[in-house]
């Protein structure tokens, strides 16, 4: 691991600021220069430009609150620590309509830090296994805009006691309430809605336009690969690669979710402070690193991971994954 982290800290240290950060932030400043236009076609009475409008809205919802959230919470968007938590904040809690806090310990601290460990960091937040395949593949996902807000005051509640619970709670609930108001004020009053209600609908259309494929690229990539016990696991090395797979290239999911949460999964959980771009552009050294070391470096398409998941979901999703023992080869 510290061979490879030394040539993939070269190859930061010699990419320019455009490589480390400036790509990605121009596809989230693209991304916020879409809202205008789409709050304008959503107030057209023609079906064609409201579609437009919706579907526009949509990608700008799902690059703002996934790619931004993601590369917020691991502080790939700014090298200063004051700014990469006004950042966090702006991203999950405004955009996202969740608790920073939440994310960052759910997805750093745990995920990250326990990946595919049953219990700590198998995605277990995404199970839910009193439900059918179909309707948790394919309907469910719809209700994330709904239930992300809920889980983020169930985390607030849960953190009361500590020292700094209050602000902490006070501050994430406006910030959420914000975020939330903001949009659907425009809605009322750029793009015309006679009704809150409808306002309301429309968007939830727009933030739910993409949770399917969202919620199948969070169990995609680790679900159904190698697991772990807490108390018995392989160095990070063995740990990451056998049990994280990447997702082929996809124009449209590469830019909403960002390379590292689709075709450089592997990438991003052996180095969790590259940014998207980076992620890919190192990509070549740790594929070839690892097949010279003769370390799996793990890929599927995801239609072969759907067809997997819907035959397989008793045995991937209601029941937990066997642990897999791969302590001893080190």
């Amino acid at each position: 691991m510290m061979e490879l982290t030394r040539m993939v800290q070269k190859v930061v240290k010699e990419s320019s600021w455009w490589e480390r950060r400036g790509i990605d932030w121009s596809i989230l400043a693209a991304a916020f220069l879409c809202l205008p236009p789409a709050f304008l076609l959503l107030g057209s009475s023609r079906i064609l430009c409201f579609s437009a409008g919706l579907l526009l809205m949509g990608v700008a919802h799902a690059v703002i609150t996934t790619k931004g959230a993601h590369l917020a919470s691991h502080g790939a968007l700014s090298e200063s620590q004051a700014w990469g938590k006004l950042w966090a904040i702006f991203f999950i809690e405004i955009c996202g309509s969740f608790s920073a806090r939440a994310a960052i310990r759910g997805h750093i601290k745990m995920h990250h830090a326990h990946t595919n460990v049953i219990g700590l960091g198998d995605s277990s937040l995404w199970k839910a296994p009193f439900l059918p395949r179909t309707v948790y593949l394919f309907v469910a996902p719809l209700a994330v805009p709904i239930i992300t807000p809920l889980v983020a005051l169930a985390h607030l509640r849960d953190s009361w006691g500590h020292t700094d619970s209050w602000g902490h709670t006070v501050r994430t609930i406006l910030m959420v309430s914000l975020g939330l108001r903001s949009q659907h004020w425009l809605l009322i009053r750029v793009s015309g809605f006679l009704s809150p209600l409808s306002a309301l609908l429309c968007m939830l259309a727009c933030r739910a336009m993409f949770s399917v494929p969202y919620i199948h690229v969070n169990i995609f990539q680790h679900i159904g690969l190698h697991m772990f016990s807490a108390t018995s696991r392989p160095k990070r090395i063995i740990q990451m690669t056998h049990g994280v797979l990447n997702l082929p290239r996809n124009v449209l999911l590469d830019w909403m979710f960002g390379h590292s949460l689709i075709s450089c999964h592997v990438e991003h959980h052996l180095f969790p402070f590259l940014s998207d771009h980076m992620c890919l552009k190192v990509k070549p050294i740790v594929c070839k690193y690892l097949s010279e070391k003769k370390l799996p470096y793990q890929e599927d398409s995801y239609l072969s991971r759907l067809r997997l998941f819907f035959h397989k979901y008793k045995e991937l999703m209601v029941f937990a994954p066997p642990i897999t023992e791969l302590v001893g080869v080190q």
